[in-house]
């Protein structure tokens, strides 16, 4: 009973100097053995007093890990070894001797060998005993509160030259998250109104410029300047709604000609009343609405809400449920829909819906409750971050910036007649930008592979086909920027027009190029925005998925070497500021997974090659 009684007295000291002696999981494990081995189970409250002063402190996982302790018998370990710990924290044991139970004498070959061990199978355990812990034991990872991640999220890069209209818009920003939301959302907008005039081939289908877009930011983190990208496709907008109404006015003169006719009615046909178009459509809609809205505008429209809970109300409401019709816009797939009421039956061939949402991250669960329904993997992410200091509010010259871009979103409707006027224009690739394509989307589809396994296969296969899109708009904007568009160089007539319509000057279809710095430019965006869908992914509730890799699962990964050590793995975490129990847990489960491989040598890893697919 000696060795239980110096425990107490060395819990009391350890007590009475508030020390937590355990700060670290491989200290706490030690403890837990070194008590164990010595005291039995009656040395479980002292074990659970020590860890008590541990600001990490659980008491089920202690209690947990010592009943571990007692089963798997790690002999090498005895009480010496918590003395030891007590002592690097400054708790004097030599002064806690009683009747000779626990003096300097007494504990001195005790200690030593403590020590002894501590120093020569410190680096052994670290690497190979401290993964049979957490089998036993089945920690799960301590995510940080909050919706940041530890690791900055990378911005686009601000070297690139994008066209005029762009590089005009974005020099209103006032950070580079903030130039990030006001490009993308530009993108977004301004590809809406070409529709079905501007597409490519990709995957054997036709695409259109038609993207999806979220938004995510805390409250006052500046994502309200999407507010001023939707400025830009009003003009466009009113213009559609003006002339819907001119048609309404003209309906009714003739209503009213064709209710005068009296009997003479039945010679006279009947005038069709024209149907509601629009451009913008309400996110506060119904499914009936939303639906209702595109085909009476050809299948074309751009929903742009400020607050995507607007959006996911509607989606979640008796009448809403339209999130099957963002799905199939983003194929251009047919929309249709049958009233039982009056067995109307309408329907769209070809839809071409774009959306551009911004709202909190507690707003993205409501609106994507599954990161399984498919809608995920459609949507092009950007998370701001929070704002950590004030910025000045007042523009130079006191700008309104909602003049400024209702005045570019003027000069764009009548780009846009221009554009439409000259039909349809097909985006070619050359050989040597598809072949760049595809070794940058390889490389990024095996990254995710490797870290994330299969979870963003389907975001990175979309986020392809988002690229093409915006490559389309980028191609467009830098064609308009000539005098006459018909003579830019990236310009020229579609093969199959014939030669008569040539010599007429007939065309109707084009082929258009992009340049090779816009085509790397628009390249650069995809790690980018692959970060900020990872991390979108890590804000929604896991459903088939058991356990989620979020992004600052994927920066520890990058930041190791092809081979690395279990220790090295660790530090990094540390520096990261991710949690020890954490990145454990994360090296373990890629482990079992097959995300990382064990050498020949014990507690050493590797990155495996690809999988074939």
């Amino acid at each position: 009973m000696d060795s239980l009684f110096s425990l107490h007295r060395l819990t009391e000291a350890v007590r009475n100097a508030g020390a937590d002696i355990a700060p670290t999981y491989q200290e706490y494990v030690q403890l837990a053995f070194a008590i164990a081995n010595d005291c039995g189970k009656e040395g479980q409250e002292d074990f659970l007093s020590l860890c008590s002063l541990s600001p990490k402190f659980n008491r089920q996982n202690a209690e947990k890990l010592f009943k571990n302790a007692l089963n798997s018998g790690r002999n090498g370990v005895h009480l010496g070894t918590a003395f030891h710990l007590a002592q690097l924290c400054g708790v004097k044991t030599e002064q806690m001797g009683t009747m000779g139970t626990v003096t300097p004498g007494s504990l001195t070959h005790t200690h030593d060998r403590a020590h002894a061990y501590n120093r020569c199978t410190q680096e052994k355990y670290t690497e190979e005993e401290e993964e049979e812990e957490e089998d036993s034991l089945s920690y799960k990872e301590e995510f940080t509160p909050g919706s940041d991640p530890l690791t900055s999220l990378p911005t686009l890069d601000k070297t690139r030259r994008w066209p005029r209209l762009l590089e005009q818009i974005i020099s209103h920003a006032s950070s580079d998250a903030q130039r990030d939301v006001m490009l993308l959302g530009s993108i977004v907008t301004l590809g809406s109104t070409m529709a079905w005039h501007v597409r490519c081939i990709y995957g054997g289908k036709v695409i259109s410029p038609c993207m999806q877009m979220i938004t995510l930011a805390t409250p006052a983190s500046g994502k309200g300047v999407l507010s001023l990208v939707r400025l830009l496709v009003e003009p466009y907008h009113d213009e559609i709604l003006r002339k819907s109404d001119e048609a309404m006015t003209c309906y009714l003169r003739e209503k009213a000609k064709y209710d005068a006719l009296g009997k003479g009615r039945a010679d006279v046909d009947a005038p069709v009343m024209p149907v509601k178009k629009m451009f913008l459509i309400s996110g506060n809609n119904t499914g009936t609405g939303i639906l209702q809205n595109l085909i009476d505008s050809d299948g074309v429209g751009l929903i742009c809400e400020s607050e995507a809970d607007t959006v996911s109300s509607a989606i979640g409401s008796d009448y809403g449920h339209w999130s099957d019709a963002m799905r199939k816009a983003f194929d251009h797939d047919r929309i249709t829909y049958n009233r039982r009421t009056d067995r109307e039956y309408r329907e769209t061939k070809k839809s071409y819906l774009s959306v551009l949402l911004s709202g909190t991250p507690s707003q993205l669960k409501p609106l994507i409750p599954s990161a399984e329904n498919g809608l995920f993997s459609r949507q092009i992410f950007y998370y701001m971050p929070p704002i950590r200091k004030w910025k000045n509010q007042f523009y130079p010259q006191d700008a309104n910036l909602e003049e400024v871009f209702t005045r570019m979103g003027m000069e764009w409707r009548e780009q846009l007649k221009t554009l439409q006027m000259g039909g349809i224009y097909t985006l070619k690739f050359s050989d040597e930008q598809k072949e760049e394509f595809n070794r940058l989307f390889s490389q990024l589809f095996e990254h995710s592979d490797l870290i994330n396994g299969s979870e963003m296969s389907g975001s990175i296969a979309r986020l392809a086909v988002n690229l093409c899109r915006i490559m389309e708009v980028v191609a467009m904007l830098r064609i308009l920027e000539s005098e006459d568009m018909t003579r830019s160089p990236l310009l020229m007539p579609d093969p199959d027009i014939a030669t008569d319509n040539l010599k007429d000057n007939i065309i109707s279809r084009w082929e258009i190029r992009i340049t090779p710095e816009d085509f790397s430019t628009v390249l650069s965006t995809a790690n980018t925005l692959y970060r900020h869908a990872t991390h979108a992914l890590s804000l929604l509730p896991s459903t088939e998925v058991s356990h989620r890799g979020n992004v600052d699962r994927d920066a520890l990964m990058i930041c190791m070497n092809e081979q690395f050590t279990r220790a090295e793995w660790m530090q990094q975490a540390k520096e990261m500021g991710i949690k020890p129990k954490t990145a454990q847990t994360w090296l373990k489960r890629m482990k079992r997974n097959g995300l990382v491989e064990s050498t020949e040598k014990r507690g050493v890893y590797h990155k495996p090659k690809p999988k074939e697919k």
